[in-house]
This record gives C-alpha cells, sequence and structure tokens, in this order.
C-alpha cells in the first residue's frame, strides 16, 4: 500500500540519472523503504575537483546522499554514449527518471549545457522508447525566466539553464506527437527544499543556508523589501510525490511543480527562527540584482492536479519543520 499510486513497483527496474544529487537521491530512498523487491540503477557522475568558469563544481553528485542505498550504483556521464548504451544492454528499464543536468544558472558554457541537458535527454528517451519505460525528467521554472505568468507555454528563459530546459520540453513535445508507446513527462520544478540538498553547495536552498547562519549565531541578510520578494517553495515530498503520479499519467505533457502558494523568503527566516528557538534578528541589505531577479514565482498547478492526480500536501510550516532535525545534524557534523 502506498500513498501516491495504485502502481506496484516491486520486480519493475527504475533508472535513476542524477541520482547521488538532491531529488534523485530521494526517488532511490522512496523505493528502496516502499518496494525493496524493485532493481534501481542509480547513475551520476559523482563529484570530483573539475569546476566551470564560475568557480563551482561540475557535478553535485555525492557519496553521502546515498549513504544506506543498496541498489545498483553506476558512475558515469550521461555525455559519454558508451555508457548509455552499456545501460541499454544490461538492463530493461520499466521506468526512467531522469534528473542529471548541469542546475547551476550561472555556468557560462552554454556548449556543455546544451549537450548535457538537451542532447543526451533525447539519447535517454531514445532508450526509453526501445525499453518501453516511461519517462519522467526534470524541467524546470526557470524556463520562466522573465515571464510573469507561470503557465506552460509563457516561458522566457534568461539563462542557458532556462534555455536548456526549454529544448528537452520541446524534444518531449516532438515525441509526444509521434504517439509513441510510452507516456513521457516533464516535471518543472519551483523551489524545492529539504533533506540531501546541502551537497548543493551555494545552490541549495535558502532554508538551509539561513538555518546554518542562524545556528552559527549569524543574524540573518535579507534582501531589502525581502517581505515582497515572492517564491513556490515546495518541500522534497511533495517532489516525489509528483514524480511517482508522473508514471501514470492521464496525459503526457510537461507540468507545474509547486505548491501554487507564493511565499516570501521573509517567511523563511521566521519560521526557521521560531522553529530553532533562535532569535537572531534580520539585517536588511541592498538587492544588487533589481532588473535580473524575480520577485514573484507561483506555480499554476491546474493541469498538473488534472493530469497527474498531483495535490500539494506540505506547507512551509510543515516542511521547515520536518527539515529542522536534518539542518541541526548537518550543522554538527557538515558545516565547518
Amino acid at each position: 500500500m502506498n500513498k501516491h499510486t495504485y502502481i506496484n513497483f516491486n520486480n519493475k527496474t527504475i533508472l535513476i540519472t542524477g541520482a547521488a544529487g538532491f531529488i534523485g537521491s530521494n526517488l532511490a530512498f522512496y523505493f528502496q523503504e516502499n518496494y525493496p523487491d524493485a532493481t534501481i540503477v542509480a547513475f551520476d557522475m559523482f563529484r570530483n575537483e573539475d569546476t566551470f568558469s564560475n568557480g563551482n563544481l561540475k557535478s553535485f553528485g555525492h557519496f553521502k546522499n546515498l549513504l544506506g542505498f543498496n541498489g545498483v550504483v553506476v558512475s558515469g556521464d550521461i555525455n559519454d554514449k558508451d555508457a548509455l548504451k552499456d545501460l541499454e544492454e544490461s538492463y530493461t528499464f520499466d521506468y526512467i527518471f531522469h534528473q542529471a543536468a548541469i542546475s547551476d544558472t550561472t555556468v557560462q558554457e552554454q556548449d556543455l549545457m546544451i549537450k548535457t541537458n538537451v542532447n543526451a535527454y533525447e539519447d535517454l528517451l531514445k532508450i526509453a522508447i526501445k525499453h518501453n519505460a516511461n519517462m519522467i525528467y526534470a524541467s524546470s521554472a526557470a524556463t520562466y525566466g522573465d515571464s510573469d505568468t507561470f503557465e506552460i507555454g509563457y516561458e522566457q528563459p534568461n539563462n542557458a539553464y532556462g534555455f536548456s530546459k526549454v529544448m528537452m520540453d520541446n524534444i518531449s513535445y516532438k515525441y509526444i506527437k509521434q504517439n509513441v508507446d510510452i507516456s513521457i513527462v516533464g516535471l518543472k520544478y519551483f523551489n524545492v527544499y529539504g533533506p540531501r540538498e546541502f551537497f548543493k553547495n551555494s545552490t541549495s536552498s535558502m532554508v538551509v543556508q539561513f538555518g546554518h547562519q542562524i545556528l552559527k549565531g549569524l543574524t540573518p541578510k535579507l534582501f531589502e523589501g525581502s517581505d515582497k520578494i515572492l517564491r513556490d517553495f515546495i518541500y522534497i515530498d511533495d517532489i516525489i510525490q509528483a514524480n511517482i503520479k508522473a508514471c501514470s499519467p492521464k496525459k503526457s505533457g510537461v507540468y507545474n511543480v509547486g505548491t501554487g502558494k507564493a511565499r516570501s523568503f521573509e517567511d523563511i527566516v521566521n519560521i526557521l527562527q521560531k522553529e530553532l528557538k533562535i532569535d537572531n534578528g534580520k539585517e536588511y541589505i541592498p538587492n544588487p540584482f533589481v532588473g535580473s531577479y524575480q520577485f514573484f514565482t507561483q506555480a499554476n498547478i491546474n493541469t498538473t492536479k488534472e493530469n497527474l492526480g498531483y495535490e500539494p500536501q506540505i506547507s512551509m510550516e510543515e516542511g521547515i519543520k520536518a527539515y529542522i532535525p536534518e539542518i541541526k545534524r548537518l550543522f554538527a557534523t557538515e558545516v565547518k
């Protein structure tokens, strides 16, 4: 019995790319905990010291996100045709959850961004079609960029990452139009937070970053007017729910995954200080990004509810409360 689906994933073979990352690792444990007889193949590039020109790591995959995982772990690059061929020949997948991507929006290497996010996705999609495996992949709210309408069809990306995700969605539409035998679902994640995001370093959510600032005794720094900077923050459990429901959609397509309720950065700090029982006050600093900064994001989730049966379960208050023990554990063991 499972709360998200009637599908029995036991004895199914599941590929998760980017499985040592934030969302991929949470998916791996979801299947391990609920379907002990599923074969879970966790594919990830894992980190090394390589960095992009912006100084950030090329891969955030971290073994610590998979501590306790007992499925198959494969280290590989989704751009490596031989690695994909090997997956294609070694397994017959029933479901593919494609989370691997260059997800850093500040990466300037457009060539590698397109190769990794767009071209490798199509290679993987061809395997899915060959194996008759339903495809669920990570799109992104970054596709909306400068748009003020957060609905499919109003994408206006303002960086190479957002552009690459629009191109992934376009590839999906192309195959959906061809009436392939599998379902293909793209999920546009909004601002996700929760356990196993810590190793994304500076790209992890402000929930964990503010949490650790507060525990350090620092005063959280907010941009001026941050009570009016609103985002659709979504807890990891709701992201997992959407992925599982996307395995048997009423209709293939691309869907927003958020809560449908925008909240402020101010709210995050207030809830954290309340839950941590620490009040370090707040400091307001000028926003250096005015002009290139999203002041508001809020997912329209009507079609997501309709075609995936998705219903956000977790409010920001509940999500942060659930996350607190992990924020404290990370602070004690990882924050230097």
